[in-house]
């Protein structure tokens, strides 16, 4: 219910306000003068500036402190291949939150194509704007080589925030999770559900920061390499995973497992599966808008945290924690590309911000409106950039 009536809010205030941001001008054009300073003749000096020095964009324009959040449509929150057009909330709302939480100007672009090459080219082109690039909800497998081709290309900033930032997210939750319940990353089993860009993201992201006993399942079950169904980039996931090679359905899959990231649909695990996980399971129920189970279920079979993506309880595991610091670092240390070393750095100084006194199981993750999030994770990646 309490879903509901937030959707229909959402919806009534959408079509009140007509699109959540807007441009303004940095400086009040008040007389001619001020028109000539601003455009011509006086910006010719500008143009010619730049033209002599490129760098120069970043003193006399607004590309310092811009950044594009692009997609195409094809993997809206849960929603799915819903197009273009209908993705244009969601790119608005990530701008809106760039700006509240970063200061940083975000402009939304969709892109009325899904063929790689195509979608590689436009941004290209587009790229001499921004000072960075956010793709956003766009499917895999096409994401990664989408990411990938952009970041070879290109001299600014590239990232995936399906993937990386909510790698990033639950992977500082679960740091301070596994700290609360006495358990290392090391020695953790842990299940991620969902075999698409954000599950592949993480997985990959754990074992980074040192997990070694991981288990992927997508709709099918535990991921075997042998599934002809399976894309090259799943393949190769079932291989770096399921080191005792496990057979089975999720309830499988789960049995003994330490923690549940989910990345999937909602309602896919039940009590019972729970109920068949170690003393002082962690679940992190991050399908959106409908959790794979409710923290009410979870913690009734036995689960000691949870976490999911929704905002309406404790411990919400979202990527809006990691992209506005993350690009205000990258902006500011102008750097080239946003590498392993710096995802890192940002997870654990997300992670820093909770405290050991204040480490509690319904306070693992600080909320996205700690003025420190921002602070702490820009300054990682400056550190990182040295």
């Amino acid at each position: 219910m309490i879903i509901i009536n937030i959707m229909k809010e959402s919806l009534a205030l959408h079509r009140k306000i007509k699109g959540k941001i807007s441009i303004r001008c940095n400086y009040e054009i008040r007389d001619k003068k001020d028109l000539a300073l601003l455009y011509t003749p006086g910006v010719a000096s500008s143009c010619l500036e730049i033209k002599d020095h490129p760098e120069a964009a970043y003193e006399l324009t607004s590309k310092h402190n811009t950044v594009a959040v692009i997609s195409d449509g094809t993997a809206v929150l849960g929603l799915g291949d819903i197009g273009p057009l209908a993705a244009i909330p969601v790119m608005e709302g990530k701008c809106a939150i760039f700006k509240r939480f970063a200061g940083i100007d975000a402009i939304p672009i969709v892109l009325n194509t899904k063929d790689v090459d195509e979608i590689v080219k436009t941004v290209s082109y587009l790229a001499p704007s921004f000072g960075g690039i956010n793709l956003e909800d766009i499917s895999a497998p096409r994401c990664f080589e989408i990411e990938a081709r952009l970041k070879e290309m290109l001299d600014i900033p590239v990232f995936h925030d399906d993937q990386h930032g909510t790698a990033i997210a639950s992977g500082a939750a679960l740091l301070n999770a596994l700290k609360l319940v006495g358990k290392t990353l090391e020695n953790a089993r842990i299940v991620i559900n969902g075999a698409g860009s954000a599950g592949m993201a993480i997985t990959t992201f754990l074992k980074e920061l040192g997990a070694k006993d991981l288990i992927v399942c997508d709709k099918a079950g535990i991921l075997d390499p042998e599934d002809k169904n399976l894309n090259p980039s799943q393949i190769e996931l079932a291989h770096m995973t399921n080191y005792r090679n496990l057979k089975g359905d999720l309830k499988a899959a789960l049995k003994d497992a330490d923690a549940f990231i989910g990345v999937s649909a909602g309602n896919v695990v039940s009590k019972d599966m729970v109920a068949g996980m170690a003393k002082d399971a962690i679940i992190f129920a991050m399908a959106n808008p409908t959790p794979e189970i409710n923290r009410e279920d979870a913690i009734e079979a036995g689960a000691r945290v949870y976490g999911a993506g929704i905002s309406n309880i404790p411990n919400q595991i979202n990527n809006a924690l990691v992209f506005p610091g993350l690009f205000k670092g990258a902006l500011k240390a102008r750097v080239r590309q946003i590498d392993m070393e710096m995802k890192i750095a940002a997870c654990k100084a997300l992670a820093g911000i909770v405290s050991d006194a204040e480490l509690n199981e319904a306070y693992i993750i600080p909320d996205v409106f700690n003025e420190e999030v921002t602070k702490a994770i820009s300054q990682a990646i400056i550190d990182q950039k040295g």
